[in-house]
């Protein structure tokens, strides 16, 4: 399935699939609800780790890459879902988890880490070295960065196994901040073209500099800006026109396809244009443990409105709880009053309270909510004052589980929705 992303260029000339929706969390229940949605698809389901997440340390979901992949494969072959049909992708994937530390240590630990990726069986691999490390700026130049890429393809290349293992990989690193703005945009401009060309001009150079002209050619992606974003409160929504001279760059390098970060909330419309536009990896991740924190939030409302003992909102007071006894993945990105900040932490756009649920406490509770309700029969009105959305499931004995992954599937459809031609 890897030729997938091999094709992805050669397939939008053509007139087939556009594109391919890139599933960036370690989320159990997102996980399995992408690959339940890839179940009986003819294409494949791409997920993706990324750097601060999982790493040869654990990173802040204590998972190794040797462990995310167990978890993905555990999770497809509950689903049914073929393990060939399931491609992984690391994300960010250099120094940015150690960029507080000298050049050297910070690369070096890179390099550890894009070796245990490729060894677990990782093959599409997004090179970003563009952060300056102790010392240095904190964006550095397209020469640096470039140069300290190729640092990385070469140990991914020295790592992998075989010609079938060899990776993929994805240049270019002009995104908006990982997980959203801290503060609200009013306008976003496009990636500019020659930015954009001198980039791949570079990072071409480099490679064959380092005798890595063959692993160039699977240089599938590069990440630009295509003007689209999401701050705590708001959302900058694709506008083609601005990107118009960007996308036609493509035609300039017939082999490649732009890889869009941060496309979370963009709605289907604009999702289709993107991928029309060449846009053709489009990257999610908060958006998908938001609607699944709104779908338990919504569950949270119904339990304490109808099961006799549970307590009022206990699952979001036990989140509130966690998130102010450890602040450090939300306090420097959410400011205003202390109410202004309540709200934030539950409900931004930005979703940091996603770093929480695999917390003991936070599982815990999702646990109890999820038993309490199992097998109940909710009323029709209850659905419709807190989940309207999921007003099917009222009437029935609930499973609590299977409304959550529909949650989450119901924005992986507007992904995939994007991606099919229209005729």
């Amino acid at each position: 399935m890897i030729s997938v992303l091999h094709n992805l260029a050669r397939s939008r000339r053509l007139g087939g699939p556009a594109g391919i929706t890139s599933v960036c969390s370690a989320h159990p229940i997102v996980i399995r609800a992408a690959l339940r949605h890839a179940v009986g698809r003819d294409g494949p389901v791409l997920i993706e780790a990324t750097c601060n997440q999982v790493n040869q340390f654990g990173g802040y979901t204590g998972l190794k890459p040797g462990d995310f992949v167990a978890l993905v494969e555990q999770i497809a072959s509950e689903e049914g879902l073929p393990w060939e049909k399931v491609i992984l992708g690391g994300d960010h994937l250099g120094p940015n988890p150690w960029r507080g530390e000298a050049a050297q240590v910070a690369m070096a630990k890179a390099e550890d880490m894009i070796a245990a990726y490729v060894e677990a069986g990782f093959r599409k691999l997004h090179l970003d070295t563009s952060m300056g490390c102790a010392g240095e700026p904190t964006a550095l130049d397209d020469t640096m960065t470039a140069g300290r890429a190729v640092r990385l393809a070469a140990v991914a290349e020295r790592c992998a196994t075989s010609a079938n293992s060899k990776p993929v990989y994805v240049i270019g690193t002009e995104v908006p901040p990982p997980g959203g703005a801290h503060h609200v945009i009013t306008a976003l401009e496009p990636t500019g073209v020659e930015a954009a060309r001198k980039t791949i001009a570079l990072h071409r150079t480099r490679f064959e500099e380092a005798g890595l002209g063959e692993a160039f050619g699977r240089v599938l992606a590069l990440v630009v800006q295509p003007g689209v974003e999401f701050g705590n409160e708001n959302v900058i929504v694709y506008d083609r026109a601005k990107a118009r001279s960007l996308a036609a760059l493509l035609e300039e390098e017939p082999a490649i396809v732009y890889e869009a970060h941060s496309t979370d909330y963009q709605g289907a419309d604009a999702l289709r244009e993107l991928s029309e536009d060449g846009f053709a990896i489009l990257k999610v991740g908060p958006e998908l443990t938001f609607a699944l924190r709104e779908a338990l939030y919504g569950l949270d409302l119904i339990a304490s409105d109808s099961v006799a003992g549970y307590p009022s909102r206990n699952l979001m007071a036990v989140m509130e709880a966690l998130m102010r006894e450890y602040p450090g993945h939300w306090a420097g990105h959410y400011s205003g009053s202390e109410a202004e900040q309540h709200i934030l932490r539950h409900y931004s756009y930005s979703d940091r309270i996603r770093y929480y649920w695999n917390h003991p406490a936070a599982e815990a509770a999702v646990l109890r909510l999820t038993e309490v309700l199992d097998s109940r029969i909710i009323p029709a009105p209850l659905f419709r004052q807190h989940l309207p959305r999921s007003a099917r499931y009222a009437g029935t004995p609930l499973n609590p589980q299977e409304l959550l992954i529909d949650a989450v599937r119901a924005v992986l459809d507007e992904y995939q929705s994007a991606h099919e031609r229209r005729r």
